[in-house]
């Protein structure tokens, strides 16, 4: 049984690659891109690497399509908040404590699995078959709002969006300490850390690993040995809010891994069984890749953060 598809001709116009093969072969940019990466495509019998690569035209071309495996998610009964859907997309209000989507350690339980049963299976297959329709993601013990493509034109816009931080995402975070500044913009690279390839790290500005990554923040209301910020996300790196709070000497309340909890709050922490790092994605705002249509989202504090933040209010006064 044949496990690829393969398109072949001959390039008539000159240009960039993955703009020449999307029309070659009718399909997307982004779909180019990715058979790049995967070295699935090859110019005159050789493996494309880049999709900025120079065409003079006249080349040939051979594009090889993996075709679908088996899916590795399956629709599971799960409740689900969904706050806006149409046939394009999804936009829900995670839990925290779940998933985004399978992987070693959590085959199923997640909002992949709830959302293939939400939606009859309609997610944008982009992502592949253990991430179908995910454009980003929040951590298993964040909550709050996440956008997931139902048709591949979502996420294909969705995805443009995310790589030209148009975005607009804003966190809750419920730090240790107060910043003195009160406001302010962290600009620092993040990459994975030497010393724990789990864990993401600042980098020296001028190093060839990581991403440049930009977090403003601002102190919304101070607390008991704590503070209320806001973030405000310009871009969207693994762990970016987490790792940047921390790396002004204010972590995350409850953060296990990048932060502990001041001396004087573990009594309340452990009173309220509070367990994980305090933050929420209050905001999430994006021009809707079909319509055209400018969207805005906001969620409420879940009730953990709320009795949180309530009971360091009290102890403040």
């Amino acid at each position: 049984m044949a496990t690829r598809e393969t398109r072949t001709g001959k390039l008539a116009s000159e240009g960039r690659l993955d703009k020449v093969l999307a029309e070659a072969t009718g399909l997307s940019r982004e779909r180019v891109k990715a058979l790049i990466g995967e070295g699935q495509v090859e110019v005159d019998g050789q493996v494309a690497t880049s999709p900025s690569s120079k065409l003079s035209g006249g080349e040939t071309f051979a594009v090889h399509i993996p075709l679908p495996a088996d899916p590795q998610a399956y629709p599971q009964d799960i409740p689900v908040v969904v706050v806006f859907e149409d046939e394009h997309l999804i936009v829900v209000d995670k839990p925290a404590g779940m998933v985004v989507h399978p992987a070693a350690g959590n085959p199923d339980g997640t909002l992949v699995n709830a959302l293939l049963h939400h939606c009859g299976g309609s997610l944008s297959g982009i992502g592949g078959v253990a991430r179908p329709g995910i454009v980003h993601r929040i951590d298993k013990d964040t909550s709050g709002l996440l956008v997931v493509a139902k048709s591949d034109a979502a996420h294909e816009g969705l995805a443009r969006q995310f790589a030209d931080h148009s975005l607009e995402r804003a966190y809750l975070a419920v730090t240790a300490g107060l910043p003195s500044l009160g406001a302010g913009t962290v600009d620092a690279r993040l990459g994975r850390s030497d010393a724990d390839r789990k864990k993401m790290a600042v980098l020296p500005k001028d190093s060839s690993r990581g991403k440049r990554a930009v977090t403003h923040y601002k102190v919304l209301k101070p607390l008991d040995h704590a503070a209320l910020v806001e973030c405000r996300l310009e871009t969207g790196r693994t762990h970016q809010v987490r790792v940047h709070l921390a790396s002004i000497g204010h972590p995350l309340l409850g953060d296990p891994v990048y932060g502990r909890s001041p001396s004087a709050l573990k009594p309340l922490m452990k009173r309220l069984d509070f367990r994980r790092q305090a933050l929420h994605a209050a905001v999430l705002g994006f021009v809707h890749p079909v319509t055209g249509h400018a969207l805005s989202f906001s969620s409420e504090m879940p009730s953990d953060m709320a009795e949180l933040i309530d009971e360091l209010g009290h102890s403040n006064r």
